[in-house]
């Protein structure tokens, strides 16, 4: 009795165990409640947006013309020099000692030319001091000879006086025609050694080394005693005022911008602020790989809150209209690399990839996928896909930011 008494527990425990749990019944969630927004068309003036870097309105590289040793260095990194200052001075003596060498040549030649000072001309050669006596003696020989073929001629002076007569009136001709040629020689040797007095010159005035233009210091390269030689880079200066910005713009924008143009600039260092400038040079290429074409800008940066190199963002104002479809941004939902929209139709979501084109303020522009007065989700956009069912709710920004907690 007992034995049967267990086996019965037994039994019935076992089948117990053999039976399924019973499966709760899945509940309706229903349907999710979100606000939307029709697809609108207004009239919008365009605007061109890029992404740039600052540059300055000149960049100089400053290096020596002449050979010497710096006796004085007057600037550093990030000083400001003005037009004409002194950046390096070198020592001047050895161009003095070529100076005073080449002064001494050229009042040689002037006083063989009878000018007292170099600035002075040879009118006419025939008045040069050489000619003169080259032509008196000329007119000498000339003279004589003309007395002594007279005597000839009267029976009275013999044929050898004549015939050295002729010669050295011949040989008086000829040195009058050499003087003049060797005149001519020298003016040109006076043109030489004042070309030559006027570099020399020129080359002590290089041993002071000055700026070109007001600039600030972006690098210095020579030090005091250090000796340099032609060519060798001393300072390094940049204008920043105005500064260039300069732009990539795609080339179906190339209708839109124009020189003259206004462009609003912003910059990270400076997110409050925006800085206006004016389009001034536009590129007449486009880049091959790119797609874009160079654009820039000059903006007026009187205290050097701007520097070059600079990462800046633009938008121009273009003279271009066009009647745009609109929807809000947040309408939008970026998955696997394709921008969807949700359009609402009869309770249910279509999900639809949209093409996207500029951005206005709060709203996007749709190129295409979507026609106006389509009526799409601007709530809960990552929740919804193709076939779900949702409930229309009061419109309002409140209402969105709500939901969406």
């Amino acid at each position: 009795m007992r034995i049967s008494l267990i086996l019965l527990v037994v039994s019935v425990f076992l089948t117990s165990c053999g039976r399924e749990a019973p499966v709760a019944a899945k509940q309706d969630s229903g349907p999710i409640k979100i606000q939307t927004a029709r697809v609108v068309v207004r009239q919008l003036q365009r605007d061109v947006e890029s992404v740039g870097t600052m540059f300055p309105f000149e960049e100089v590289t400053i290096s020596s013309e002449v050979d010497g040793r710096a006796e004085e260095v007057n600037f550093d990194l990030g000083d400001r020099v003005e037009k004409g200052q002194i950046l390096v001075r070198l020592s001047e003596e050895e161009q003095r000692y070529v100076l005073a060498q080449n002064e001494a040549q050229l009042r040689q030649s002037l006083e063989r030319l009878g000018l007292r000072d170099e600035k002075d001309k040879v009118k006419d050669i025939r008045e040069t001091p050489e000619v003169r006596r080259a032509q008196a003696d000329l007119f000498d020989a000339e003279q004589r000879y003309k007395r002594v073929r007279d005597l000839v001629a009267q029976g009275i002076g013999s044929q050898q006086e004549l015939d050295q007569a002729q010669a050295r009136f011949q040989s008086a001709q000829a040195g009058y025609e050499n003087t003049l040629y060797q005149t001519r020689n020298l003016i040109q040797e006076v043109d030489r050694f004042k070309a030559a007095v006027d570099l020399q010159r020129k080359k002590l005035r290089d041993t002071s080394i000055r700026a070109p233009f007001a600039a600030f210091v972006k690098e210095r390269q020579v030090n005091v005693g250090q000796f340099v030689r032609p060519n060798t880079p001393v300072f390094v200066l940049v204008k920043t005022d105005p500064i260039r910005l300069r732009i990539e713009v795609p080339e179906r924008m190339a209708p839109w911008v124009k020189v003259g143009q206004t462009a609003q600039v912003t910059v990270e260092a400076y997110q409050d602020r925006t800085f206006q400038g004016r389009i001034w040079r536009i590129s007449p290429t486009v880049d091959q790989t790119k797609r874009t074409f160079v654009v820039e800008a000059l903006i007026d940066n009187p205290t050097g809150a701007l520097k070059p190199g600079s990462y800046a963002k633009a938008r121009v104002r273009t003279d271009k209209y066009d009647s745009v479809r609109l929807i809000p941004v947040r309408s939008i939902n970026y998955v696997f690399g394709s921008n969807k929209a949700y359009r609402v139709s009869s309770g249910k979501i279509e999900a639809l990839d949209v093409k996207v084109g500029d951005r206005f303020g709060e709203d996007i522009e749709i190129m295409e996928g979507l026609n106006e007065g389509d009526q799409v989700a601007t709530t809960q956009v990552a929740r919804l896909d193709t076939g779900s069912r949702v409930e229309v709710v009061a419109s309002g920004e409140r209402a969105a930011k709500k939901m969406e907690q």
